[in-house]
């Protein structure tokens, strides 16, 4: 028998987990270590477990799953990350590939390729949701230019898109300097900057932006 493949789960939907948890389980030579309810979490278990496999979300609060997944492959370069989603958000495919995931599944995916794509993501492969693929070859048959809204984006520092994301989910200039133990005229200093490279003179419009973008989830 090989060796067992310990998986951290990173989802803020709890039936996720668990049901994906189940049917990971239920594979003799992978096991569940860790459970994350947000990005943040996500890199915190991942630092002290050290699982082979992380299978995350991209749309989470606190930290989005692309920035949980830099921090996370730049701290443990020998852990495997899987993106699995609701959408193929085709800005964030190329980058997160750049960042060195391993696969990028949607959620209609089959129980038995996600199990290939963990096996995959073992043995230095990439493993791609057939419409995932697809996308890709169309960007590179037919080079377009990205949208407007997810090449502002890219110009926020990893600073400014953590500022960015707490502040999309509603929390308070107080809040947000709690969280990241900085003050409250940094934070008062990051959001200027931040509606200044995203082009966006209101917080609701924030908020809109962020929802379009796929980093927040428009039901929390």
């Amino acid at each position: 028998m090989g060796k067992t493949i310990r998986i951290l789960l990173a989802d803020d939907h709890t039936i996720v987990r668990q049901g994906l948890g189940r049917l990971l389980e239920e594979q003799s030579d992978l096991k569940v270590v860790g459970e994350a309810i947000n990005g943040s979490v996500a890199v915190e278990q991942a630092l002290e477990l050290k699982p082979d496999v992380v299978i995350m979300d991209i749309a989470m609060p606190r930290m989005n799953g692309i920035e949980a997944a830099k921090r996370i492959r730049k701290q443990l370069p020998g852990t495997k990350i899987l993106i699995l989603s609701m959408y193929a958000h085709e800005h964030y495919i190329q980058e997160l590939l750049e960042t060195g995931v391993s696969g990028y599944l949607l959620k209609d995916a089959s129980g038995r390729d996600i199990v290939s794509a963990i096996h995959a993501a073992m043995k230095d492969e990439t493993f791609l949701s057939p419409s995932i693929s697809k996308k890709l070859v169309e960007n590179y048959l037919s080079p377009q230019k990205g949208s407007s809204g997810a090449e502002r984006y890219q110009r926020l520092s990893n600073r400014e898109r953590e500022v960015f994301q707490l502040i999309a989910e509603g929390h308070t200039t107080r809040q947000i300097a709690d969280t990241l133990y900085v003050s409250i005229s940094t934070v008062k200093s990051h959001r200027a900057n931040i509606m200044e490279k995203l082009n966006i003179d209101s917080p609701v419009k924030l908020v809109h932006f962020a929802i379009k973008l796929g980093l927040v989830d428009p039901d929390l």
